[in-house]
This record gives C-alpha cells, structure tokens and sequence, in this order.
C-alpha cells in the first residue's frame, strides 16, 4: 500500500510485502520531527491513565482512502491512501474535570524553534478552546538539548501575533526559558505536563 503526506512531495511508504514492514523513504530532514516526544507523551499518557489521573489521547491523524482492491469477496486491500492535514492538536482529554487540548512540537533547530512548524488552523483551535474555558497549550522540545518546555497557548498565540505584525518568525530558546516551564522527567512519568497544569491554572 502506498500512502501519500499532505504538502510533502518526496515522502512515500511503502509496504514491504515480506516482512510486512513499513519503510519511510523521504528527502525531507523533518520527516520523522516529534517522534521520539510523541512516544514520550504517549508513554507519560498511559501512565496517568492506568493510573487513574487522567483521560488524555493523541488524536488520529485522518486518512483519505483511495484505491482499494478487492481480491476477495470477504476482503478488501487499500492500495493508496492519503493522510489528511489534522484540523486540530495532536492530544485532547480529560483532567480533574477540565477540557485539556494540547499541540507537541519539536525541533533540531539549536538557538529557536520555527513558527511555521504551526499551521493557522492549529493557532486557531488553540484560542478557540481557550475562549470556551478549556486549558490549551504546547509543548516544545529542542532536541539537541533534550529539553522540553511548557508552553501556555496565551504565550503562543502572543508570539503569532508578533509575527504575523512582522516581528520575529521564532520563538527563541531563550523566551521558551522565560515565558515557559522546563519538564524535568522523573520516572515514570516521562513528561510531566500535568504538574505545569496544577501549578499555572486554577482547577
């Protein structure tokens, strides 16, 4: 099967029909960007799950089908299929009674972190949510560092502003310093994220 990335014109995998394997051939450097958070996060998520702290999920990134065949009556096999630009952030969920809704980002960049790595529609869904009372926010790694910062949404869609005003198209390593919350993992909650919630809001 082939599956196709939406705006990226060298990515393509493909299904390795021996092993069953899936292999990423792609020209882009940023192909496999937040991997390693997204584990993290997913990791840190099912621990407050199983454990009863709190109900947060990533997404799924929504597929478009099609090509699909039909070799059997009884079964279909999907040939070609795109995955869709998400509409929202990556997490959403539950904690303490309050709507938590949150983008994770990471970057190899050593001094800032790119505002194109957001896209409008995710600026968008940020305010939107904070302007229904949900709790909104990103969180940033640089990985060269291994540092991961908590970022309020508010502090975020500040620095949109400022760009879009034609100011800075970064957020400096330094400001994510200032303005943001330094994740110290502690095992075996990986990313620590709630913490930042109990101590920035009121729930």
């Amino acid at each position: 099967m082939t599956i196709s990335y939406p705006n990226r014109r060298n990515n393509v995998v493909q299904k390795n029909q021996k092993n069953n394997e899936m292999q990423v051939k792609s020209n882009n450097t940023y192909s496999n960007r937040g991997m390693s958070l997204e584990d993290d996060l997913n990791a840190t998520n099912t621990y407050y799950l199983s454990n009863n702290i709190a109900n947060i999920h990533k997404k799924p990134t929504p597929v478009q089908i099609v090509k699909v065949d039909y070799p059997k009556r009884s079964a279909a096999v999907i040939r070609e299929a795109y995955f869709k630009q998400p509409s929202t952030t990556d997490y959403n969920g539950i904690y303490k009674g309050k709507y938590i809704d949150f983008e994770a980002k990471e970057t190899n960049n050593k001094t800032s972190f790119p505002l194109q790595n957001f896209h409008l529609h995710q600026i968008e869904h940020m305010e939107n949510v904070l302007n229904h009372g949900g709790i909104s926010f990103v969180i940033l790694k640089f990985s060269l560092y291994n540092e991961i910062y908590f970022m309020k949404a508010t502090d975020i869609l500040t620095f949109w502003k400022r760009q879009t005003d034609g100011g800075r198209k970064s957020i400096s390593r330094e400001e994510c310093k200032e303005y943001g919350t330094l994740l110290k993992p502690s095992y075996p909650i990986i990313v620590p994220y709630l913490k930042c919630i109990d101590e920035l809001f009121v729930i």
